[in-house]
């Protein structure tokens, strides 16, 4: 199947490929030696030597079209996987389930801000001038249910292992679910309370087992496995939903106000 090709200004341009409309844009490069793609989820760029031309940056194009098409596709995807959900105001993730937020403003409130859950919804109720947001509560407040959950989930994996960790640290890592280090010292992300319990079992089981058997070897993956039977369901879950968890809380509260 040919190509049809519109030029725009300064080297972009758009292609019919596969019946679609492609942004198409040549990015000439000194460094480079030979011609390249780079696909991307809102179209391709064509990497083209300075002893290359433009004709020849599309005639590769041309060339390789069944593959960039199938790039694409994949690129965009991934692009849907990953991009953060659009979830109405006054909901958070609690063990797996969306449930409602409200912020109560009390004028006869004088204690510190107290976070409940009840009715299946969360309340956060505040003295009117109190310094603390409702966010930073609600925060501290998941923190303190995922630190409950995650020792009780230790206890038990913990016992059928036989190990046990030295300090355990529920914190707020930006790239980690659970880590064991070289001391037997484990962290979890307190985030991980918004995910099902079968996540959170799975990641507190993972780092354990870890204090028997450092690496990833097969003995490990079958020692997880054994403990934790739905540890591929888990992994599926934080792969397509892991995002989820990583909403801003200030964000979220701050209409509700």
């Amino acid at each position: 199947m040919a190509l049809a090709e519109v030029m725009g200004a300064g080297g972009q341009s758009t292609i019919l490929l596969g019946g679609k409309a492609v942004e198409y844009r040549l990015v000439p490069s000194r460094a480079a030696r030979k011609l390249r793609i780079k696909v991307k989820p809102d179209g391709i760029e064509v990497v083209v030597p300075e002893d290359r031309t433009d004709d020849e940056g599309f005639a590769f194009v041309t060339a390789n079209q069944g593959w960039v098409t199938e790039q694409l596709e994949r690129a965009r995807r991934l692009a849907a996987l990953r991009r953060p959900e659009k979830r109405a105001h006054g909901q958070v993730l609690f063990q797996g389930e969306s449930v409602p937020v409200k912020v109560i403003r009390s004028e006869r409130w004088r204690a510190p801000n107290r976070v409940l859950l009840e009715d299946g919804g969360i309340s956060i109720t505040c003295a009117s001038g109190s310094s603390t947001s409702p966010g930073r509560s609600l925060e501290n407040w998941l923190r303190k249910q995922a630190r409950d959950r995650i020792q009780q989930h230790l206890d038990v994996v913990a016992k059928r292992v036989k190990r046990s960790p030295g300090r355990v640290y529920v914190m707020g890592q930006r790239t980690k679910w659970g880590n064991c280090s070289a001391l037997g010292n484990l962290s979890f992300n307190w985030r991980l309370i918004m995910a099902p319990d079968h996540v959170l079992h799975y990641i507190v089981t993972h780092e354990v087992v870890h204090l028997a058997i450092p690496d990833h070897s097969r003995r490990f993956w079958l020692t997880v496995q054994s403990l934790c039977p739905m540890a591929d369901r888990a992994r599926q879950w934080l792969a397509a939903n892991g995002h989820r968890l990583t909403v801003d809380l200030a964000d979220l509260l701050s209409t509700l106000e």
